[in-house]
């Protein structure tokens, strides 16, 4: 089990996330209340969102799909329009543009005909009809054979498993056939244009059978590609530049984001590069690298960092507040964008990953190893990961499995003082 490397800071740091509450309790007659929300950022307040028209049709590396693709990029955004949407309102809007424009796509999977869990699916049967948005058995090994079919046959299929904790039964299908079909029949035929869209990560009370973030299992299956968007804009350009896309696409959806991030989304056709990392925070002292939920955790650390509680205060040398920590969100976990990371350390040297599955074995360990290898000389501290523990999450512990915004902190700490 990994444990963290400097018990005092740990403790105290830990200690403020524990009792804060209390001291306010004890001292509220001297104390003014903070607001309802807090006064550290969540998801609903993030700086990441794009919350406004302009900066929403601004999205770097927007590709609108209505323009020729031969021609010069551009950057006039006037006539388009935007729309506040959730990630889930994001999704379905990505899924009906889909099925409007490609008439071999189809969205099956358990419950999508009703909307699916999470509501992805809403309305999408009546709008397209009950032949192309239809439920399937609960069988995922069975879904994912499927797809695969249909994708062999031409039709672009979009397959939903309704948790990812739920795609091990498919593993077989997706890591022995829509992986390697291409390679094994000669280029004759590929399931190219397979989408397996899944909800994933922790949701605060889901336990070992719904909050797992499965996205390293797939890391070493060569031929698929994995994608993990962190808010609605993300969600609707990667999510129609992976069912666009000429190879099967594990496309998994931070549930708890489904409802808290809201943005302003373009309302045309629009997609987003796969296979390439974004900078949300440019930096120069070190590398903060993480996907989906945890970046809003990072994003937290960094406030507390800046301008650190009281109760913090004596536990953050005032020398490192002014740190300049470069924020990245890789996006697509395989292939994940090896030259974006290489060449950030290579300016910070020194690199933190954080997510919310287990360490070991799991995508920070290849990402911690090539980067070893390619920016060893330029490293100033061994390279640190932030992860969940390796043991199945408790249902009531769950808060205390992820890393969080006290244990990023902590990382970023002991990763600058090195």
């Amino acid at each position: 089990m990994n444990t963290l490397k400097s018990p005092s800071l740990s403790r105290r740091l830990s200690s403020f996330s524990l009792s804060s509450s209390a001291r306010h309790i004890r001292c509220n007659s001297t104390v003014t209340a903070p607001p309802a929300d807090g006064h550290l950022p969540s998801v609903a307040s993030s700086e990441i969102l794009r919350t406004k028209r302009e900066a929403g049709l601004r999205t770097p590396g927007i590709k609108w799909a209505d323009e020729d693709s031969s021609a010069p990029s551009r950057i006039i955004v006037g006539g388009r329009e935007t729309r506040k949407m959730n990630t889930y309102q994001a999704i379905r809007d990505a899924m009906s543009i889909a099925l409007a424009k490609d008439e071999n796509a189809v969205v099956f999977g358990e419950d999508v005909a009703f909307g699916g869990v999470f509501r992805c699916t809403m309305g999408l049967a009546e709008e397209f009809g009950k032949e192309r948005v239809f439920n399937t058995p609960l069988t995922e090994q069975g879904i994912a054979g499927f797809g695969i079919g249909l994708a062999l046959m031409g039709h672009t299929a979009i397959a939903e498993i309704q948790f990812a904790d739920y795609i091990f039964p498919a593993f077989d299908q997706i890591v022995n056939e829509a992986a390697k079909i291409r390679y094994r029949s000669g280029g004759s035929y590929n399931a190219g244009g397979l989408t397996i869209r899944t909800p994933t990560m922790s949701v605060g009370h889901g336990a070992l059978y719904h909050s797992q973030s499965p996205e390293g299992f797939f890391m070493g299956a060569s031929g698929l590609k994995v994608v993990i968007p962190r808010s609605p804009i993300q969600a609707k350009g990667l999510l129609l530049s992976s069912i666009r896309d000429p190879n099967p696409v594990i496309f998994m959806e931070p549930k708890i984001l489904y409802r808290s991030a809201v943005e302003q989304v373009p309302i045309d056709d629009y997609e987003l590069p796969l296979g390439e990392a974004e900078i949300l925070v440019s930096g120069s002292d070190l590398t903060l690298l993480t996907w989906g939920t945890p970046v809003y955790h990072c994003e937290t650390a960094l406030h507390l960092l800046r301008t650190p509680p009281p109760e913090l205060e004596s536990v953050i040398p005032s020398s490192l507040r002014s740190a300049n920590i470069e924020l990245i969100d890789l996006r697509s976990i395989l292939p994940w964008d090896v030259a974006t990371i290489a060449e950030s350390v290579s300016r910070t040297g020194r690199l933190v990953i954080v997510h919310e599955a287990g360490m070991t074995a799991g995508v920070g360990a290849e990402i911690s190893a090539e980067i070893q290898k390619r920016c060893f000389l330029k490293l100033n501290a061994p390279v640190r990961r932030v992860t969940g523990w390796d043991i199945p999450i408790g249902l009531q512990y769950e808060k205390f499995h992820i890393p969080d915004a006290i244990r990023v902190l902590d990382a970023i700490l002991e990763t600058l003082m090195y």
